[in-house]
């Protein structure tokens, strides 16, 4: 190329991710030396506690600068975190100044104010010598994307309702894609941002790939007979961990200065603000969460649905916990539509496919497991608080919440077998001195310079994907869904049909 500026907007395109082979500079810069003009340029959207404690990992990163940061909220106010002091002492390390603040004592940084000093002042002590142009920062991405021309990528850490929105707003725009979990929180909207990921052939990487365990040594006994023909497979979390409001707010607090509320709500049909839809908690709601199974078993799942090839469940029934209220002195089960359950459990009814067996798929969370099996009593053992079982007509395999550490129950049927070795999702650093990479993130940024799609991206997402997003119907319904996965459509409950798709606002309509 024969300017910077051309390269970028090169690379920036579905042309480049084709063509484009990146010249290696470690000969004139030394060891892990990126040269400015060969660096991914990254727009961060989404600086809450989360994309914060992302971003921490990112920055050191050689091959990619962050140029600009994207949130609604200005400033570091009502951000709520799983410690008061987790992310400010990350930061603090990171940046080495030990007295480094978002601003007054105890408050919990969050905000693009804080990521852009963050950005900034890591950059000017790391990389002083690249030049490095202030960080940029928007409170609407769309403004974002419109005005920063020499951008080749985002990142995408909002909470869920905004995945789809930003992820198909930016790819239409040729910038590679990375976003948290998950890809959306409608079936139809995460079809959307697929096929839109397949249309441009832009690079993309759905992060909690990077978490899943191998398959490899459970497929094998599976494959071996060890536990004659494949029935059930079971997953359960501990989650949620944040809380689930059972009644919708009826106070209307005022939105904090500087916090677009309105930017906030997005897509979603408008009321009034309230801090109990915001930040660490949004996950709780439908309308702007997935819920425990979108939270947690994207990492665990993933892997388990593509070695297995399951997708298009015939039916979706859920187990859920409810709450009551006295009304009138008279006590009355809420109608709860708009938040998630406390503890519930879902089973997924797959049809047979090729060799395997049908299969059914069931997920637990909210501290609830299946019945312990005899096989454990054999062995005077208990289920952990998060683990995965597989359960065949002859045996069962038992594996960490990851699909780690898997082994037959009982213990004597492990004898002269060996315990499979932990699968690698770590790569090796970015430069010298640097935290090792994700395979999945260095397969990404390979990708963005013309490289393979990370195993990770968004074309493999969809059996995930779907399952995450029935289960959200399910529970919200109540009911045993029958499902058509050709046309994507509930056929026995018609009215859950709206819960697969959203009614936009006007001015935030997907094309």
């Amino acid at each position: 190329m024969t300017s910077d500026q051309n390269r970028r907007k090169f690379l920036g395109t579905a042309a480049g991710v084709a063509a484009f082979t990146i010249v290696p500079r470690h000969v004139l810069g030394g060891p892990g030396y990126v040269a400015p003009s060969d660096k991914i340029t990254l727009a961060y959207i989404g600086v809450g506690t989360q994309g914060l404690r992302e971003m921490l990992n990112l920055l050191p990163v050689p091959e990619i600068q962050i140029v600009s940061v994207c949130d609604p909220s200005k400033d570091a106010v009502e951000y709520r975190d799983w410690s008061r002091d987790g992310i400010l002492t990350s930061i603090r390390r990171l940046l080495a100044k030990p007295d480094w603040r978002a601003g007054s004592e105890g408050v919990i940084p969050g905000g693009r104010d804080v990521a852009k000093d963050i950005v900034d002042t890591y950059y000017a002590n790391q990389r002083s010598a690249d030049g490095f142009k202030a960080c940029s920062t928007y409170a609407d991405f769309r403004e974002l994307l419109d005005k920063e021309k020499d951008l080749n990528a985002v990142k995408v850490m909002t909470p869920d309702h905004l995945h789809a929105t930003i992820c198909i707003a930016a790819m239409k725009k040729g910038k590679h894609t990375i976003v948290h979990k998950p890809v959306a929180n409608r079936l139809k909207e995460a079809k959307m941002v697929i096929d839109t990921a397949r249309a441009t052939g832009v690079a993309t990487h759905f992060m909690p790939w990077d978490a899943n365990g191998s398959m490899e040594p459970v497929m094998a006994w599976i494959n071996d007979g060890a536990i004659g023909t494949l029935r059930e497979v079971h997953n359960w979390t501990n989650r949620p961990v944040w809380p689930q409001y059972a009644t919708l707010p009826t106070d209307t607090p005022p939105a904090p200065k500087n916090f677009d509320w309105d930017l906030w709500l997005g897509p979603e049909a408008d009321r009034p603000y309230h801090p109990n839809y915001t930040h660490m908690v949004f996950r709780g709601w439908y309308d702007f969460g997935g819920g425990s199974m979108a939270d947690m078993g994207h990492y665990s799942l993933w892997t388990v649905f593509n070695a297995l090839e399951l997708s298009g469940p015939t039916s979706i029934e859920p187990m859920l916990s409810h709450n009551c209220l006295l009304k009138d002195s008279v006590s009355t089960t809420i109608k709860n539509d708009f938040s998630f359950p406390t503890a519930g459990s879902v089973r997924f009814r797959y049809p047979a496919r090729g060799q395997r067996a049908a299969v059914d798929l069931i997920w637990y969370e909210g501290g609830m497991h299946p019945p312990t099996p005899e096989e454990l009593d054999e062995d005077h053992k208990e289920f952990p608080a998060e683990a995965m079982m597989f359960v065949g007509d002859k045996g069962k395999i038992l594996a960490g919440f990851h699909v780690d550490g898997p082994r037959l129950i009982p213990e004597r049927r492990m004898q002269g077998r060996e315990g499979p070795p932990p699968p690698a999702r770590r790569g090796q650093g970015g430069g010298q001195g640097q935290p090792p990479l994700s395979v999945g993130l260095r397969q990404w940024i390979e990708a963005c310079h013309g490289g393979t799609q990370s195993r990770g991206n968004f074309l493999n997402a969809w059996p995930i994907s779907e399952a995450v997003n029935l289960y959200a119907v399910a529970l919200r319904t109540g009911k045993r869904l029958l499902y058509d996965a050709g046309s994507m459509t509930i056929t026995n409950v018609p009215e859950a049909n709206r819960y697969l798709s959203r009614e936009y606002r006007k001015g935030w309509e997907i094309a």
